[in-house]
C-alpha cells in the first residue's frame, strides 16, 4: 500500500533577513511525496517557495538541483482545488495551507486513506508547539483537531 508523507527539503538559496549572516542558514521548504508499496519515494519536480529554482525530489529530505528555471507542468493549488469538497476547501484556503498540505489532503482522498490526518497550522513558544490538523473521515466528512506537545527534550 502507498502512503504519503510531507517532508523538507533543502535549497541552496538563503531567506533574505538571514544574507548578511557570516554563514546564512539555507532555506528549506516542505514538499509532498507519494512512497510506493516497495519503500521508494516516487520521483517528483518541485519550486522553492523562495527562489524559484526546481529540485527533483528523489527520496525524502533529498532532491537534486535541476539545471532548467521553469516547468510548466508542475500541479499548482489552484489545480487541486477542484478535487477536493468546497468545506474543505475553504478551511484550507483560511488556514493558507502551502502546496505540500493541499496535495496531502488531495492524496487521502484519491487513496481514500478515510481517517488519515494533515497537520494544516502550527507554532511554537517557549518549547511548546501548538498545532491543528484535519482529519478526513470520509468523502464530505472532516474534523478539525488540535494537538500540543513539548518540542525540547528534557532530562
Amino acid at each position: 500500500m502507498t502512503t504519503g508523507q510531507k517532508h523538507l527539503i533543502k535549497c541552496r538559496c538563503v531567506l533574505s533577513q538571514f544574507k548578511r549572516m557570516e554563514i546564512p542558514p539555507a532555506h528549506q521548504f516542505v514538499v509532498f511525496s507519494i512512497i510506493g508499496d516497495d519503500d521508494k519515494v516516487q520521483v517528483k519536480f518541485a519550486q522553492c517557495n523562495n527562489c524559484g529554482i526546481l529540485h527533483k525530489v528523489t527520496d525524502i529530505c533529498k532532491s537534486d538541483i535541476m539545471a532548467r528555471d521553469v516547468m510548466t507542468s508542475l500541479v499548482t493549488i489552484d489545480d487541486i482545488k477542484p478535487s477536493i469538497p468546497e468545506g474543505l476547501r475553504v478551511l484550507l484556503e483560511n488556514n493558507h495551507a502551502d502546496l505540500a498540505t493541499w496535495e496531502a489532503v488531495q492524496y487521502l482522498f484519491t487513496s481514500q486513506t478515510w481517517g488519515g490526518f494533515v497537520v494544516i497550522s502550527s507554532d511554537t513558544e517557549d518549547g511548546i508547539k501548538q498545532g491543528k490538523y484535519v482529519r478526513v473521515m470520509g468523502e464530505n466528512l472532516f474534523r478539525v483537531e488540535g494537538f500540543t506537545r513539548n518540542e525540547v527534550v528534557s532530562g
